[in-house]
């Protein structure tokens, strides 16, 4: 038949075809029967999103070249699980070429990857090639984090409490896992004080023993199956453990404030008498001791004793006093502890610094602070010239902001509290009982109410009568 057409026709039909093949070679094209034996089956595997730890439903479908279900084929299905893949299910495609499986979504999403693998059919004409689908992460949805902290919402001083961190996701269920617990004091800032893990219930305990009013927290960090968390903030208040002076709501205020006492130390009033410490000494030169008093260092103590505050709290206060009256000074305030009677502040009274007009410590500032204290080699406050008692270190003033002074035609500290009195801080009578308690001891309420802060203590051994301790100037006249 081609011998039939001509040389010319056959060179141009055969040029002609050659262009159409490698334009098909160059748009990709390919014959159709080359194209039905490339194709061949597609496997496709589905998990919809959810929790950890629930069901989730695996759907495969596998389907011919033609996209016909391809019915009663076994499907392999395999899940990784600590680094290595495993077998999970052999499943059998229904007349629909579907197959399903349910597994358990893990909370680490690295065991969440499954897989599906079709051997394929080898007998068929032409052999099938296999099908695979995956890998797949099943995704999870995080859950929400409810973290709450549990226990007192308030706790004596100086005691403890336990506290209790639980951790549960929206739907009740208890989380295992490291939390971060901050803690936020009066003035300051929230900070992280432990790393906590909660145990299999979802729950911590802890003890606490905070000496402020505290506020508290539990972070929870971002996981791929439950969200971040941060609880309700517990508020932990710190009460008193005694109990705390009421003043009429008229009483003024004292002028001058002090920085809160250092709390108690150890039990009770945990009386300690020593010498003079070297830094309390050189606190003490040039303001309650200087050169020409008539009482040295040797012959000084420092009392560090334990004491109630109006507030109800336990403090520790110091002051000085002359050795052979400290043992009685210190029977006042243990028996004043021991009695709940409470002592408004009690710092050395060096801490005032000098004062020029007094020759000695600042006793105008240490009164304006309703502060008290015993030795100070200084003058009369508004005498000058006339050496108090306290520059001898036997005399003690007692909360000298509710028990005035009466010198040089007015009253010191202020005078709301002159003709008024209080069951447990003001006295103005011997039938008080902190009068009574000082006169135990061995002091003198020397000068009575005109000068109710005032006592002074007579030595167990004294040969003399107790006026005759005073300095001259202070036998017939008030002086503080």
């Amino acid at each position: 038949m081609l011998s039939r057409i001509p040389l010319a026709r056959l060179t141009s039909l055969l040029a002609h075809a050659l262009v159409l093949v490698v334009l098909a070679a160059l748009l990709g094209a390919a014959p159709t029967e080359a194209a039905d034996a490339e194709s061949g089956a597609s496997l496709t595997l589905d998990v919809p999103p959810g929790y950890a730890d629930t069901d989730a439903p695996l759907t495969l479908t596998l389907l011919d070249a033609d996209g016909a279900p391809l019915a009663g084929e076994q499907v392999q299905v395999e899940r990784r699980k600590a680094g290595k893949w495993r077998q999970v299910a052999t499943l059998t495609t229904d007349d629909q070429g579907a197959a399903s499986t349910t597994l358990t979504r893990s909370k680490q999403p690295k065991d969440n990857r499954v897989r599906a693998t079709w051997a394929g059919d080898p007998n068929a004409t032409p052999p099938v090639d296999g099908a695979s689908a995956g890998p797949l992460t099943m995704q999870l949805r995080p859950r929400s984090s409810r973290p709450r902290l549990l226990g007192p919402s308030s706790v004596v001083d100086e005691q403890s409490i336990d506290l209790t961190i639980r951790w549960r996701t929206g739907n009740g269920d208890p989380v295992s896992g490291r939390v971060k617990l901050q803690r936020r004091d009066p003035g300051q800032q929230w900070r992280t004080v432990r790393r906590p893990r909660t145990g299999d219930d979802g729950t911590h305990t802890f003890t606490t023993t905070p000496r402020v009013d505290t506020r508290w927290r539990v972070l929870t960090q971002r996981r791929p199956w439950i969200q971040r968390g941060v609880s309700p903030v517990k508020a932990v208040d710190n009460v008193p453990p005694g109990d705390p002076v009421v003043l009429p709501k008229a009483a003024p205020a004292p002028r001058r404030s002090l920085p809160r006492a250092p709390r108690a130390v150890g039990a009770g009033a945990n009386a300690v008498v020593t010498g003079i410490p070297s830094g309390v000494w050189r606190s003490m030169v040039g303001r309650s001791w200087h050169r020409g008093c008539p009482v040295g260092r040797s012959q000084l103590r420092l009392l560090r004793v334990n004491y109630w505050g109006y507030d109800g709290y336990r403090y520790r206060g110091e002051l000085v006093a002359r050795a052979d009256v400290m043992g009685q000074m210190r029977g006042v305030f243990e028996t004043l502890y021991a009695r709940d009677l409470p002592v408004r502040s009690m710092v050395r009274v060096d801490r005032f610094g000098w004062s020029p007009k007094l020759q000695g410590a600042n006793d105008y500032a240490s009164m304006a602070a309703g502060n008290t204290s015993a030795f100070n080699c200084r003058q009369v406050v508004g005498r000058p010239g006339v050496n108090s008692p306290h520059t001898y270190g036997r005399a003690l003033d007692l909360n000298t902001w509710e028990n005035p002074y009466y010198s040089a035609g007015r009253w010191w500290p202020d005078t709301w509290w002159v003709n008024r009195s209080h069951p447990r801080v003001a006295w103005r009578s011997t039938s008080h009982a902190v009068v009574r308690i000082l006169k135990a001891h061995g002091f003198r309420w020397t000068y009575g109410t005109q000068d109710s802060q005032h006592f002074d203590a007579v030595p167990r051994n004294a040969r003399v009568a107790p006026r005759m301790l005073l300095p001259k100037g202070c036998r017939t006249q008030v002086c503080d």
